[in-house]
């Protein structure tokens, strides 16, 4: 069995995300989205809380599962006996971050693949630190995210104020 990760904070998961996961799940044999309890950066959500909405968002992709993970991310590639790992790109910004990861991780762990996405034209400009800011604001993203998740996000900067 092919078996692929699909690293990231997803603070929160967008439809760009979704887009890379449901194109990334119809490849492989089985698509592990792997969410980072602890980036580098503030987050929004618990690693519990974008765990359970990255399930709800995919609970139609039956090959997907979502855990969460700490440390290195090729380890846990390695305990998930990945192959391949995906990525989406963006823009050129993008490609410049993933080719210096995809070269680390060449280096930490040879026998996994790197495989990179283009992300859909209307999808070029989102991330999720676009979005929280867009959403803290007041502005509309419901078009963004899935409804679940734009709801969970006006909870989150209701309870702000």
């Amino acid at each position: 069995m092919t078996i692929a990760i699909y690293p990231g904070s997803f603070d929160p998961i967008t439809n760009g995300h979704l887009d890379i996961a449901t194109r990334a799940a119809r490849v492989f044999e089985k698509l592990i989205i792997g969410v980072f309890e602890t980036p580098n950066k503030p987050i929004l959500f618990s690693s519990q809380e974008r765990v359970e909405l990255i399930r709800k968002a995919v609970a139609g992709l039956p090959n997907v599962e979502v855990e969460s993970f700490g440390g290195l991310t090729v380890n846990f590639a390695r305990k998930v006996k990945a192959q391949a790992m995906v990525r989406g790109l963006r823009m050129s910004a993008d490609f410049e971050r993933e080719f210096d990861m995809a070269m680390m991780t060449k280096k930490l762990y040879p026998e996994l693949e790197f495989v990179c996405l283009m992300s859909r034209m209307e999808y070029q400009f989102l991330s999720s630190s676009l979005l929280k800011e867009a959403a803290s604001l007041g502005g509309d993203i419901d078009d963004l995210v899935p409804k679940h998740v734009a709801d969970a996000l006006k909870q989150k900067f209701q309870a702000k104020t």
